[in-house]
């Protein structure tokens, strides 16, 4: 946690998965952090469930299901297996991934560019007619 705080010290919120809730994890995080977003597996008390149905708490879970797509969209283009050593290896393998993913991206784009729009579809539909 001290070394996260002193790269990023600007974050104040942190998400994780279902299976790193502990009541330690909890105590400790809420000294260092304005939100924690920790959800608990199984059964919830009443303030637990009261914490896990608050507004701060269901945006802060959507976007950590943003941020998985993002990893698992990073994963399908590569880095789900790691042949790099070495800290240069490891930066140019990351930033490889992530050129193929925005070249994805930007494919889906271009293709969605060329695809005629249902009005045109009808106009020409009409017009072989």
């Amino acid at each position: 946690m001290k070394e996260a705080e002193q790269r990023y010290p600007r974050i104040s919120q942190y998400s994780f998965d279902k299976g790193d809730y502990s009541k330690e994890n909890v105590i400790e995080l809420n000294k260092h952090l304005d939100k924690v977003v920790l959800p608990k597996k199984g059964r919830c008390n009443q303030e637990e469930k009261a914490g896990q149905e608050s507004d701060i708490f269901a945006e802060a879970r959507r976007q950590h299901s943003g941020v998985e797509a993002c990893i698992n969209s990073l994963e399908v283009r590569g880095l789900n297996r790691w042949l790099s050593y070495g800290r240069d290896e490891c930066e140019r393998h990351v930033a490889l991934s992530i050129v193929a993913t925005h070249l994805h991206r930007i494919g889906l784009l271009l293709q969605e560019l060329a695809r005629p729009r249902p009005d045109e579809r009808r106009k020409s539909q009409r017009l072989a007619a």
